[in-house]
């Protein structure tokens, strides 16, 4: 880790281009487990709608 080289062998003190390469190596991997797994986010979606919808009622209650 300490050896942090762009391609063309420019010192890279930050380390940015290791971290970018780690990201994009990373990415395909997450895009295909984010399509195949959609249950969390099927979950989260569901949970906010009725957080909305209740939300809505006693809103609708309080007013009325």
């Amino acid at each position: 880790m300490a050896n942090t080289q762009g391609p063309q062998g420019n010192h890279d003190p930050a380390g940015s281009t290791q971290m970018f390469r780690a990201f994009v190596d990373e990415a395909p991997q997450s895009r295909q487990t984010a399509s195949t797994g959609g249950g969390p986010r099927v979950g989260l979606i569901i949970g906010i709608v009725v957080a909305v919808a209740v939300v809505a009622a006693v809103a609708w209650l309080a007013l009325k």
